[in-house]
């Protein structure tokens, strides 16, 4: 595996707030790599890191094996993407695709042709001449998406680039993004917030917590093999059961792991009370009580549904039931 991004032993404070804290990582060449967390995990001083907007209190830093430490964000061979977009507002679409261009001092018709060849990359040839204003959110980020593809870099790093889009259009955008990196190839490195998003795009996933990687892995790794019961709990809403609940089944202390869409109704299981039942269109969400264990199972499309006060018999595969070590 070549690398194309490695951190080692990298931390960054801000006085006595670590807001990276010891982190060692490493992205592949032309892996589509996702860094997930929420608010304040310190997955975006990383990638602010790796942009070289941010200089590491401690470690090294290696992109495409060049040691980055002192090397200006312009002349890194990586580009970043960021939420808010940051279009020129008094620009149109094409010159702003071509700053950069301009900036590095590439003549008018040459930056011309490599902003429209990048539009065209992102479906938007026909949109160089107009405004910012006159586009779509949609649209507005593809043009960043192009501003940034267009100085051809070896990395592409994006921070949460589709937060400030609604539900219908972020899927797709979703869709767009891997199917991009996968006809270029080059490595793209994805910060965000949204579990679904970082486990249907990425090849890697790592999860962040308080300025450190609590786990590295592939999207079933992380969804079904949590290490931790903050990963289990962050990625996928899973029910974390306690110790003195997971010993009588397995007869040792350790936190248990059960996805809600393994509980299923029973003729014979562990009674369970019915608390509350949110119907989602293709599931059913039933929040129950197992003892004084609070659990939520996702009963499909079809199945018969308790009423919230029933009394019912809940049961798993042991299988699904997955064990973890303590926090």
């Amino acid at each position: 595996m070549t690398s194309a991004i490695r951190l080692s032993g990298v931390s960054r404070h801000y006085g006595a707030v670590k807001a990276v804290d010891n982190i060692d990582l490493d992205i592949a060449e032309g892996e589509f790599f996702a860094m997930l967390g929420p608010s304040g995990s310190g997955k975006t001083t990383t990638l602010r890191l790796i942009a070289g907007f941010e200089r590491p209190t401690v470690g090294e830093i290696q992109i495409y094996g060049e040691v980055a430490q002192g090397i200006p964000p312009y002349k890194r061979p990586v580009n970043t993407v960021f939420q808010d977009y940051a279009l020129f507002p008094h620009l149109n679409v094409r010159d702003n695709v071509a700053y950069g261009l301009m900036v590095a001092g590439v003549a008018k018709y040459a930056r011309h042709k490599s902003a429209d060849d990048a539009l065209e990359m992102v479906a938007l040839g026909a949109y160089g001449n107009r405004s910012p204003s006159e586009l779509s959110g949609g649209q507005r980020q593809r043009v960043a998406l192009a501003r940034a593809l267009v100085n051809k870099p070896k990395a592409l790093l994006l921070d949460e680039p589709l937060g400030a889009l609604d539900l219908k259009l972020r899927e797709q955008m979703q869709e767009e993004l891997k199917a991009l990196q996968r006809s270029l190839g080059i490595t793209f490195v994805f910060v965000t917030h949204d579990q679904g998003e970082a486990l249907s795009m990425a090849d890697r996933v790592a999860v962040f917590n308080e300025g450190r990687i609590v786990q590295i892995g592939t999207p079933e790794d992380i969804y079904y093999r949590p290490e931790s019961p903050f990963v289990a709990d962050f990625v996928g809403s899973s029910n974390v059961l306690p110790p003195r609940f997971v010993a009588p089944l397995i007869g040792r202390q350790v936190y248990g792991s059960l996805r809600p869409e393994a509980v299923y109704l029973a003729d014979q299981g562990h009674p369970a009370q019915v608390t509350s039942v949110s119907f989602l269109g293709t599931a059913t969400r039933v929040s129950i009580t197992v003892g004084d264990v609070a659990m939520t199972m996702l009963l499909p499309k079809g199945a018969a549904i308790p009423k919230a006060g029933d009394t019912v018999q809940v049961n798993w595969d042991d299988a699904d039931l997955h064990l973890m070590a303590a926090p």
